[in-house]
C-alpha cells in the first residue's frame, strides 16, 4: 500500500518539476540552515528542530529536511497532566512557493506541497501529509537571505488523530560557492 503512494508522489513531483536547462538549474539555488521550534495551538510543545532547506528556480520550489531533535510535550494546566505528542523523528517536505508583495529587501511568501514523517504519532497518524507555509524573506544585501517561516503539516483529517505538526524555523541562506550563483555575481 505504501509503495503505491511513493510511486504516486514521484509521478506528481516529476509532472510538477520546473523545466529548466541544465546550466540554469542551480543559477539561483540556495541552501538554508537554521533552527526551529515546535508549538501547538495550545502553546509551546518543547520540540527543537534542525532544518536544512534547498530552494531553487528563483525561490519558487523548496525541498526541506527537518530533524525534530526532542520529544514534544505540553503541560495541560487545566487537568494538571503532561501530554506527550511525539518522539524525535525526521521529516521531509517538497513545496511550491509564491512570493507576495515582493520588495527590494523583503517579501512575504506562501507555499503548499507535501511532507513525509518517519513516525506516526498523536499529532498525525499518517506518514504522508500536506505541507502549508507562510513566511517572511529578508534580503539585507546581495548574497544574504534570512527567512522566518511558520509551517503546518497535516493529513487533512484523512486518518485520525490529526492535530497536525506546527513549527517555525529561522534560516540563513548559504550560497553554493562551487557553482555560479545569480545573486552573488560569480
Amino acid at each position: 500500500m505504501r509503495s503505491r503512494y511513493v510511486v504516486l508522489a514521484a509521478a506528481l513531483l516529476a509532472l510538477a518539476a520546473p523545466r529548466v536547462r541544465a546550466g540554469d538549474f542551480c543559477s539561483s539555488c540556495e541552501i538554508q540552515l537554521g533552527l526551529g521550534a515546535t508549538y501547538h495551538w495550545v502553546g509551546y510543545s518543547h520540540g527543537i528542530i534542525a532544518p536544512l532547506v534547498f530552494t531553487f528556480d528563483h525561490d519558487r520550489w523548496e525541498l526541506g529536511v527537518f530533524r525534530f531533535t526532542k520529544g514534544q510535550d505540553f503541560f495541560d494546566s487545566t487537568f494538571g497532566v503532561d501530554i506527550h505528542f511525539a518522539d524525535p523523528y525526521w521529516g521531509f517536505s517538497f513545496a511550491r512557493r509564491l512570493e507576495l508583495f515582493p520588495q527590494r529587501h523583503w517579501a512575504f511568501f506562501v507555499a503548499a506541497g507535501g511532507s513525509y514523517k518517519t513516525e506516526q504519532d498523536r499529532l498525525s497518524s499518517s506518514w504522508w501529509n500536506f505541507n502549508e507555509e507562510i513566511g517572511l524573506r529578508l534580503k539585507p544585501k546581495p548574497g544574504w537571505v534570512i527567512e522566518l517561516t511558520g509551517r503546518h503539516w497535516s493529513n487533512a483529517g484523512l486518518k485520525l488523530p490529526n492535530h497536525g505538526q506546527d513549527f517555525a524555523t529561522l534560516t540563513v541562506s548559504i550560497y553554493p560557492g562551487l557553482v555560479r550563483h545569480a545573486a552573488t555575481g560569480n
